[in-house]
């Protein structure tokens, strides 16, 4: 069985922090980050907010992030293998019923229409904008913030792409980024295994 998991939220709303613990303790469970799609820096366009528009769906490489997924959904196993992910047999009578898991974690990932489908289970993790502001200032990026950015940038469109998401009709479940790290995983990590008994 394939179950396809989306972590979306706002900027260093937490999800990767989450991610990185339901990696470690899925069966079969594989990752495929957004982040390791943008673009190169001299192919990101100026927009007419004056800033390198970092935070759209044009600074990424989405084809190669969608050949990646569908490189998954075709074979897990050679996937799991070619990064680095031990497999290991979650049911020995029936190879059929082999869970494996693919995480899809970004922060635009319920807006591209060619990927809307994928998801079994979709995450969307939220923050208040003072508190993301704070956060977002105490990071170091490897294209440094220049000022102004987050809310000149980065806060505007995380809300667009939010009404975006929203009018897609998904079904999200929303998660409070405010809660503790244990929190926000037993939450998720529990949901993602009834989810996976029902599907069985």
């Amino acid at each position: 069985m394939k179950f396809i998991i989306g972590i979306g939220g706002v900027t260093n709303g937490g999800k990767t922090t989450l991610t990185g613990r339901l990696i470690k303790n899925l069966p079969n469970c594989c990752v495929v980050h957004q982040d390791d799609f943008f673009k190169p820096q001299d192919q990101i366009e100026f927009g007419e907010d004056g800033f390198k528009q970092w935070d759209v769906m044009t600074a990424m490489d989405m084809d190669a992030m969608v050949s990646t997924i569908k490189g998954w959904m075709e074979n897990p196993v050679k996937f799991a293998r070619s990064h680095g992910v031990s497999v290991s047999a979650t049911n020995d009578s029936d190879p059929e019923r082999e869970i494996h898991i693919l995480i899809v974690e970004g922060f635009i990932l319920y807006n591209y229409k060619p990927l809307i489908d994928v998801y079994n289970k979709s995450y969307y993790v939220t923050i208040p904008y003072e508190e993301c502001k704070r956060r977002r200032s105490t990071r170091t990026y490897t294209v440094p913030d220049p000022p102004g950015l987050f809310d000149g940038h980065v806060w505007p469109m995380y809300l667009k792409h939010r009404t975006e998401m929203e009018s897609n009709s998904l079904d999200i479940h929303y998660l409070n980024g405010m809660k503790s790290k244990e929190e926000l995983y037993n939450q998720v990590y529990e949901d993602i295994q009834n989810s996976l008994l029902n599907a069985l």
